[in-house]
């Protein structure tokens, strides 16, 4: 690649740990020349506020330049500043600022990962996937990770605990469906088939971080109390198979209703009772009106 013309020395403060080795001097390049970082945590990207940095852009130039590096490509590849070098095309700019270092990329995709985790701008499943990068690929601990972007080590560990909802939930979280807050709630959840329709109830019904740790709780003690076994006998095969017919109904109707239902079986002949969990009085009229008629609440 050719050399470019140099405008003056690097931003010593642009990352954490550089050395001299590291630093280059500030270069104008061509827009075309540059490729973003496929390794970039951020995976979206909000249009409008591209659009907002590209009009300060195009009236008063890219005051802030990016960081890249040679890479084998072809081209220069970005470290940091993906988002300014998107809203600089979107302006009509040739070209723009840069610092070029010269990393491997190892090196590279780290402080690529710690310049975003420091924006705080990620989406919480980015922001926890990019803590586990840099603690699986590059050996971090989580008090190394806290140290590096200025949080508190129990921070790091809450954001990673997000990981080990279902996949379902983890999109939902993503797309901004339910909070991190929300998710939280969820992961107190002692069984995980409880997670996904815990989620959904929370988005037809938006319920409050609050309401959600309550129905939780709620659950988990359902849970507790299904568990239980009866008898310390073990049940016969008649028994079992009678026992698994009720739980398939149990989950059928739940998945039907949208909330926990339980079937009551004392056995012996005994009449059976039922349990529907509701989250509070409009939701009890929701379910009534449900299983007698829309009607049935007129007559009040």
């Amino acid at each position: 690649m050719p050399k470019k013309n140099s405008l003056g020395r690097g931003l010593d403060s642009l990352f954490l740990e550089n050395d001299e080795t590291d630093k280059s001097s500030i270069s104008m390049l061509r827009v075309s020349e540059i490729e973003p970082n496929p390794a970039q945590p951020r995976k979206n990207f909000d249009n409008e506020a591209l659009a907002q940095l590209a009009d300060s852009i195009a009236r008063h130039g890219l005051l802030q330049p990016i960081a890249v590096r040679e890479h084998e490509s072809g081209f220069y590849r970005i470290i940091a500043g993906e988002r300014r070098w998107r809203a600089a095309k979107m302006a009509g700019l040739i070209e723009l600022p840069a610092i070029i270092y010269d990393m491997d990329d190892k090196k590279a995709a780290e402080l690529a990962l710690i310049e975003n985790l420091q924006r705080e701008d990620l989406n919480p499943i980015e922001e926890a996937l990019a803590f586990r990068t840099l603690i699986k690929e590059f050996g971090m601990t989580q008090e190394d990770t806290a140290n590096q972007i200025g949080k508190s080590r129990s921070a790091v560990a809450n954001s990673l605990r997000l990981l080990d909802l279902p996949d379902d939930v983890v999109a939902m979280v993503a797309d901004g469906s339910i909070s991190a807050g929300h998710a939280r709630a969820i992961l107190s959840l002692d069984r995980e088939e409880d997670m996904l329709p815990l989620a959904q109830r929370i988005v037809e019904k938006t319920l409050s971080v609050r309401e959600t740790e309550a129905a939780a709780k709620a659950l988990n003690a359902l849970a507790a109390q299904s568990d239980k076994p009866a008898e310390d006998t073990e049940p016969d095969h008649d028994t079992k198979m009678a026992m698994s017919y009720l739980r398939s109904l149990e989950k059928r109707v739940s998945d039907s209703l949208g909330r926990k239902f339980r079937i009551l079986d004392a056995g012996d002949g005994k009449p059976k009772k039922i349990e529907i969990t509701c989250d509070d009085s409009e939701d009890l009229e929701d379910l009534l009106r449900r299983l007698c008629g829309e009607d049935f609440f007129e007559g009040d």
